[in-house]
């Protein structure tokens, strides 16, 4: 009994042949991938775990004085 082939589909939905003659990845690129996508979520890790301990509850407080200094000063010259 011969085993079943997966079927693939393309982002339409419609089936795609598997070529038997298509080369399977190298064991380099299977490496490249999988060390890509490790570097990409330690810098996601990095990036929120200092985000974290950087933050500043005061920073909106900020935007907040910048943005009615600049109201007073169009009041101020008229605009």
């Amino acid at each position: 009994m011969a085993a079943m082939r997966p079927i693939q589909f393309d982002p339409f939905g419609e089936p795609v042949a598997l070529d038997a003659d298509q080369p399977r990845s190298s064991t380099a690129s299977r490496i490249a991938l999988r060390s890509g996508v490790g570097l990409f979520w330690a810098m996601v890790v990095v990036i929120v775990a200092a985000r974290a301990a950087y933050f500043d509850p005061d920073f909106a407080e900020k935007f907040g004085s910048v943005a009615s200094l600049i109201g007073h000063l169009k009041t101020v010259v008229g605009a």
